[in-house]
Parts: structure tokens; sequence; C-alpha cells
């Protein structure tokens, strides 16, 4: 499997101990995540609620943070043996605040500069860091004369997000890992950065691993879908497959809980509060299926037992209703 695959995850699991030492508490922010990205270039999106374990996995990708259990391989190698200079020239992140990603007291053009010097990447090349930077910059649609002189706050919120992509591009990564791009960004900007994000996966050949709550955006840009919920896959698909015929009762929820203009705002404030509550309790299901409190197909079996992963047709969903064995 690792050997054809550009990226797999094997039983990744990811514990955080809390407390003193006398009372411990052992969270599960990724547990026993098991995925496959082949050869062909593709945006896989990890979609789910806030605390589903989305960035936790996304830190794991990036060997920011190591799993407890379980490994990750990037092209048939366990990503703990890459040297970090190896690593960052593979896989490279693009993150939610394109306003935190730049000091407002250096010049944009240092921080192209710094990744050009710090990897050595004009060494050989026979090009200027000039002709580095301003080829990075046409990819997202800007040039070297829009940019250079310029600070962070000269920049919209939209092309800052551009610039954080185009730093990424130089050096020419397999995987880009973007984690909520586009949230802090309005409507008209948001469809720019995903028809870029598609642009690149079709010119570059590269490979997309993008991290969202939002339904649209996922449904717009994803090839495949996988569907968080307390750490865990609970369903991963083609995206029209998991979007428009979900099977997992909880991706069924996500689906419901977009908001809808024709339902009226009590309707939906009373909707929204409802999830919030079932969530709070949720947090004390440690037996079971995370979903068990809020499920409306709930079955005994569901409260005492991890339902197994089950392959329907061309999805894969971890629930009861679909098992053999129930």
């Amino acid at each position: 499997m690792v050997n054809n695959s550009l990226l797999v995850l094997n039983r990744v699991t990811k514990v955080f101990q809390i407390g003193t030492l006398l009372s411990k508490v052992r969270i599960y922010a990724v547990r026993d995540v098991t995925l496959e990205i082949g050869k062909k270039p593709v945006v896989f999106t990890l979609v789910g609620e806030s605390g589903s374990g989305k960035t936790t996995l996304a830190n794991i990708l990036l060997g920011v943070i190591k799993p407890t259990e379980g490994y990750v391989s990037l092209l048939g190698k366990n990503i703990e043996s890459y040297k970090k200079s190896e690593f960052i020239k593979l896989v490279q992140p693009i993150f939610q605040n394109p306003y935190e990603t730049f000091n407002p007291l250096k010049k944009v053009e240092v921080y192209f500069r710094s990744v050009i010097h710090r990897l050595g990447i004009a060494n050989g090349s026979g090009r200027t860091a000039e002709r580095i930077i301003d080829e990075a910059l046409h990819s997202v649609a800007l040039s070297w004369e829009e940019v250079r002189g310029k600070y962070p706050h000269e920049f919209s919120g939209g092309q800052l997000q551009r610039l954080s992509i185009a730093r990424a591009l130089m050096v020419n990564p397999v995987l880009l890992l973007a984690d909520e791009p586009v949230s802090m960004l309005d409507a008209s900007l948001r469809v720019f950065v995903l028809n870029l994000f598609r642009k690149l996966k079709e010119e570059r050949q590269l490979y997309i691993v993008y991290i969202t709550h939002d339904l649209a955006t996922a449904y717009y840009l994803s090839d495949h879908i996988a569907v968080m919920l307390r750490g865990s896959i609970v369903e991963i698909g083609p995206a029209e497959k998991v979007l428009l015929s979900p099977l997992h009762p909880y991706t069924v929820l996500l689906k419901e809980s977009v908001p809808n203009p024709h339902r009226k705002r009590g309707e939906w404030l009373s909707f929204q509060a409802r999830e919030e509550r079932a969530l709070e309790i949720e947090e004390y299901a440690e037996q079971g299926c995370k979903f068990a409190l809020r499920c409306p197909h709930v079955k005994d079996v569901c409260r005492r037992e991890m339902p197994p992963d089950t392959v329907v047709e061309d999805a894969v969903v971890k629930c009861w209703l679909y098992a053999k064995n129930p």
C-alpha cells in the first residue's frame, strides 16, 4: 500500500494527558485514523465541527507533533525519518489567518528571500532570487513589481493569502496542507483562492489536503472527503457521494446544519442551541460510538462498542447501521 501512495496514515492516534500526577485524564484528540492518498493529484478534505481533531491531525501531518500510536508515511517513508530541510521541501502549510503569517514590521519580500537563502533554492539553478520570487508570485496572479518594497498592511487579506501560497510554492512541494485557508476572506475572495487551489492541482500536479468546517467550500473544491467526529473519521469517500448522499448520521447532521435561507431565524437559533448542548454532553461519552447521544438511529450496541469501518459501494463508513454483524 505504501509504495503506491503519496500519503498513508496507519492507525494514527494522539493522546494528550491533562491534570496532576495524581489525577491525569487522557484526551483522545485523534483516534485510530487510517487513510490513504494515492499517486494521482487530488484535493483531499478533512471536514468536521470545531474540536473534531482536524487541526491536531494537520499538525501530525506537518510533523509538528508526533502520534502516540501509528505512523504517517510520505512517498513510502515514515515522516519522522526525514531531515527537517527535506520535509519542508515536500510539505508546505497554508494557515487560516494571513495577517499572522507576516510580521507587520518587515517587508513581505524579506520572507521570500529568507526561504531562498535558508533552503538554498537558487543554488545551481542559474536563476536570480528576483526571478524565483516572480515565478512564484505569477502562479498566484501577482508580480514582483506589485510586491517589492511593500509591507503586509499594504495588501488586502486576499492578497496576503495569495502571498502565503506563493511562498509555499517556492520550494516546489508535492503537498500543500491548507488549514481553513479561506475562512477569514469574503465570499468573492474565497472563490478566487479556491479556484487557485484547483489550478495548482492541475498545472503543478500538487496534492492538497484541505481542512475546513465549511461544507459548501468542501463540496466546491474537493475530490475526496473524510468526515471527522471527536478524533475519528466516520465517513470517507468521493466528495459528491459523501455530501450529496451521506451515509453516517453525523454527516447527515452536518449537511442539515448548513444555514438554510428558508429557515426562520428562531428555528435556526434553536437548532444551534440543541447541537451545542448535545456536544457538551457528548464530551463525557467515552464508550461506544461518539455520536450515540445525538443519533436518531441509536441502538444498544452503539453505546457499548465503537463501530467498525464498513465499505458501502465506494465509501467507507464507521456506523453500526451498515456493519455486517451489529
